[in-house]
């Protein structure tokens, strides 16, 4: 039996992540098990937990794309305003 889904075109998931994120953060965890490891550091698994805890997506949205568009709309991209006239 196969189950799928409504959009035939949506990005493929595995739980809360994409399939592309599930990657990042599987080679991000393995290497940062080696570097605790070899160095006895934490600092890369703590940012492969911070990735995944960023990049989970709920109804197409996700805390790090939202932080993305935050930079980009604040401090990244020139913002344009033109000013008129009042109408009397």
């Amino acid at each position: 039996m196969f189950i799928y889904p409504d959009n035939l075109e949506a990005k493929a998931m595995l739980w809360l992540w994409e399939l592309r994120d599930v990657a990042i953060i599987a080679v991000a965890v393995l290497l940062s098990v080696f570097a605790l490891a070899r160095s006895g550091s934490f600092a890369l698994l703590i940012a492969a937990v911070l990735y995944a805890f960023l990049s989970i997506r709920v109804e197409d949205n996700s805390v790090l794309g939202f932080l993305c568009f935050a930079a980009r709309f604040l401090f990244l991209q020139q913002q344009y305003f033109e000013w008129e006239e009042p109408y009397e």
